[in-house]
């Protein structure tokens, strides 16, 4: 299976090799892997081994030197075998960009160069729309306290992006380590797809954060390219979806090839010659290579705004959202008809347990409810109508 491609322009990228590698490896365990649940603490640690976890760092840092488009092909490529890895892989560059965005390089850099020399793995705690965690001033910073929900990647992370809110209710966003005292990471994530994200609760009990440590200057979506946070989540999530849309898909062909039969009012003498098969299909690649040209658009034009930087203003920041809400309704749309759908073209016998060929949908449907689409189909058409671009949130 060929799981992302293998080139930048015209010259064949050097960590290549090794994201594939990676990805067969995530292929031949992910089946059971789905059925375990739990933390995957052998495959955070390959890629600890791997170095991909410096993919997106300019080389300059250290780091791999890989643009967003890039750095998503590989989120894509994971997710096509292991969407949960491939959750917890991107949300640490997700996590790793947020504080270059909210902060200043003399605070951003240190953090990124350990990451490079302790192989750092990053988890998030950071849930704007969880109020459950308050901030209370003391001498020198904050101390957190609540119950933050949603917390995928806290196990078995090295440091946590976390936030509560201040007394005036403003959001203020710390960069701490996991194992910083009063910080308890719960094992009580046991959803139907999404297995292995560990996107339960931490607990946060007068944990220290200090003032050096919160993202303030220019803080959480402050200027334009601040606002860049939220699109580069909203990719991330797009090319997870495409990426399980397209896995099933492979696994779907794999199985109409190999095992598929015609329907004995058929006038095909096999199941990949059945007319009514091969609609399906039609409809299946059609969907899917929509919303694959959507994605790649909506990345390249992010990566231009990410090198704009700070010059980067309201305008073009708002057509990358609607570049980006584009990518997501297709990609949500197109990879949700295919995971249901597949089994239209596979046959009863393809819905044994033991291939497990549910986790797609199970998958998509878990990580579709991030946000409701409606919203991004609303945000569409205010612009396609009224040419009002998206207003800037921490989902859009």
């Amino acid at each position: 299976m060929k799981h992302f491609s293998a080139e930048a322009g015209d010259e064949v990228v050097p960590w290549h090799a090794t994201a594939q590698r990676v990805a067969q490896t995530l292929a031949e365990t992910a089946v059971k892997r789905d059925q375990r649940g739990g933390t995957p603490k052998a495959e955070r640690d390959l890629l600890r081994d791997s170095g991909l976890l410096m993919l997106s760092v300019p080389t300059e840092l250290g780091g791999l030197g890989a643009s967003w488009q890039q750095t998503l092909d590989v989120v894509r490529g994971f997710a096509r075998v292991d969407s949960s890895v491939a959750h917890l892989f991107a949300f640490h560059h997700l996590l790793l960009a947020t504080t270059q965005l909210f902060a200043q390089r003399a605070q951003w850099q240190p953090w990124i160069e350990q990451t490079r020399g302790q192989r750092w793995f990053w988890g998030n705690a950071l849930n704007p729309l969880d109020k459950s965690t308050r901030a209370e001033a003391v001498d020198g910073g904050y101390v957190f306290s609540g119950r933050k929900s949603f917390c995928s990647g806290a196990s078995d992370s090295d440091m946590l992006l976390a936030s509560a809110l201040d007394a005036n209710d403003r959001l203020l966003i710390g960069v701490v380590p996991t194992q910083r005292t009063g910080i308890t990471v719960l094992d009580d994530w046991d959803n139907m797809g999404q297995r292995q994200t560990d996107s339960g609760s931490v607990l946060f009990d007068n944990v220290r954060v200090d003032a050096g440590e919160l993202l303030l200057d220019p803080g959480p979506l402050s200027t334009p390219f601040a606002c860049l946070r939220p699109l580069l989540a909203q990719l991330i999530l797009a090319n997870i979806y495409l990426g399980l849309g397209e896995g099933a898909l492979e696994e779907a062909k794999a199985f109409t090839l190999q095992q598929g039969r015609p329907w004995l009012f058929s006038t095909a003498s096999t199941a990949n010659e059945d007319p009514y098969v091969l609609t399906h299909y039609g409809d299946f690649w059609l969907a899917l290579q929509g919303a694959r040209m959507l994605l790649d658009q909506a990345a390249a034009a992010f990566d231009q705004a990410w090198l704009r930087g700070t010059s980067l203003d309201e305008q073009e920041r708002g057509q990358v959202a609607v570049a980006v809400a584009a990518a997501k309704v297709a990609s949500t749309r197109a990879s949700l008809e295919v995971a249901h759908r597949m089994f239209e073209v596979t046959g009863a016998r393809a819905t044994t347990a033991a291939l497990r060929l549910d986790r797609y949908w199970r998958n998509l449907r878990v990580h579709t409810l991030h946000d409701p689409v409606d919203y991004k189909v609303r945000e569409l058409g205010d612009w396609a109508l009224n040419s009002r671009l998206p207003q800037p949130s921490f989902y859009s």
